[in-house]
């Protein structure tokens, strides 16, 4: 996976056991390299070759490791962080009208919303996940909490009508969003989103002006969507139609729409994305846990849909752990499906890699290793009593390993989790933000 033959230079060779580089598909590299030339690949080669042809100022060997492109977490509210575990076991707006709405109201703020993303970005960062697609209030701060952990964010310009801390009115989201980007938009590890929070919450006239605005900054757009039964009951009741077919009407979908959880679609519907397009974020942990259902993932896929996985807000999963999105997402699509070759392990890696970043608009620098891509890496060591044996890495990466089996993670070539440890980040300074936080939302 090297153009020229001639011998070259680079700053760094990482040497593993497997190299899984999702693009092409199902491909599995044994004992290969990847050079790095600052922040990009440059090759991926043989170990024996890249040690005879590339002169590197530095060699990292992973003898017992797999190495893959770095997980996208293709829907989150990072700042959440801060309410894992505050309400647990309730149907979806009890839990938001009656517990996480008020302890927003009361605590939401920029410092609140810089101090959950930092702390989220290192959880993330622990499991392997180096990009990260934001949907929350005050998403200045959690993009430069982002920055300063290292890490990848695609930022949403929220919007939602009822007043927050955040913001008065719909206008006003759009106004400090805006403003956000401007402010961040030469930041190189940070993208856009517009981010309409869902249709039981958003406006028609709002989503006409989400539209204009995508289209004008050529940006995805992403909102919660047939994320359960009530919100398809209520929109039949208000708007005499299903939420979808609502967004189609308004001339939403396309290939920059992303639909967040879709749970609940019938056929016409998986067509209808299919159509235009769409991709979707699949949070399978999330769905189960506030009893949403089941989203038809191989139908989807079997569609051509294409599907990412993420974890939603740490409020509802509750923890930031793609690795455990990926393996449940291949199991519940076989159960749904009565089919157990559907998602197999490749395609569950694809979904927490490249399906999320192309969705993203950053299908051509993440989500793969390719030469000319960014060095967005993650290592799994594979290595334990637990790993043994290995007859397939991509099988072990999502039925076997955890986060805790993630070793080193680098993005854009620089390595900021090495042998499981933060190396930029004050772990106790992050626990201490965390019971602060504790402290005074408890109270």
């Amino acid at each position: 996976m090297q153009a020229s033959e001639q011998n070259f230079s680079a700053d760094l060779v990482i040497e593993a056991r497997w190299v899984i580089p999702v693009n092409p598909p199902g491909t599995v590299l044994e004992d290969h390299a990847v050079a790095l030339s600052g922040d990009t690949i440059i090759a991926i080669l043989p170990s024996g070759q890249m040690r005879m042809r590339c002169k590197a100022d530095a060699i990292r060997s992973l003898p017992n490791h797999v190495l893959i492109p770095g997980l996208v977490n293709f829907h989150t509210h990072a700042a959440m962080t801060l309410m894992r575990g505050l309400a647990d076991d309730l149907r979806l707006m009890d839990w938001l009208s009656g517990h996480i709405w008020p302890a927003e109201a009361k605590h939401a703020s920029a410092q609140f919303v810089y101090d959950g993303t930092l702390l989220a970005c290192a959880e993330m960062l622990r499991g392997g996940v180096t990009c990260f697609n934001d949907m929350y209030f005050f998403s200045e701060m959690a993009g430069r909490a982002a920055v300063e952990a290292g890490m990848r964010a695609a930022l949403g310009i929220i919007l939602i009508e009822f007043p927050t801390a955040y913001a008065a009115d719909a206008q006003d989201y759009l106004r400090k969003g805006l403003a956000m980007r401007d402010d961040l938009k030469h930041e190189p590890l940070l993208s856009f989103c517009m981010a309409p929070h869902s249709p039981y919450t958003v406006s028609d006239r709002s989503f006409e002006q989400i539209l204009t605005l995508s289209e004008q900054l050529q940006i995805p757009v992403n909102t919660h969507l047939h994320e359960t039964l009530d919100e398809i009951r209520e929109s039949e009741a208000k708007f005499g139609m299903r939420p979808l077919m609502r967004l189609e009407k308004l001339g939403l979908l396309g290939p920059d729409f992303i639909a967040v959880h879709a749970v609940h679609l019938d056929q016409t519907e998986i067509a209808l994305l299919a159509r235009h397009g769409c991709s979707v974020a699949h949070c399978p942990t999330s769905n189960l846990k506030l009893a949403s259902g089941i989203a038809p993932v191989a139908r989807m896929l079997s569609a051509g849909i294409n599907v990412g996985l993420g974890t939603d807000g740490a409020a509802s999963n509750n923890r930031l752990d793609l690795m455990a999105e990926m393996r449940l997402a291949a199991l519940l699509a076989k159960a749904e499906a009565a089919d157990a070759e559907v998602v197999p392990a490749h395609t569950a890696l694809r979904m927490a890699t490249l399906n999320a970043a192309q969705a993203l608009g950053l299908g051509k620098v993440i989500g793969s290793i390719e030469p000319g891509k960014s060095a967005d890496l993650c290592a799994v060591n594979l290595e334990s009593i637990e790993m043994s044996p290995c007859y397939d890495p991509v099988s072990h990466l999502v039925y076997v390993a955890g986060r805790e089996q993630v070793s080193h993670v680098w993005v854009r070539g620089t390595l900021l989790v090495e042998e499981g440890r933060l190396l930029r980040m004050d772990q106790h300074l992050l626990l201490r933000k965390a019971e602060e936080w504790r402290s005074r939302i408890s109270a």
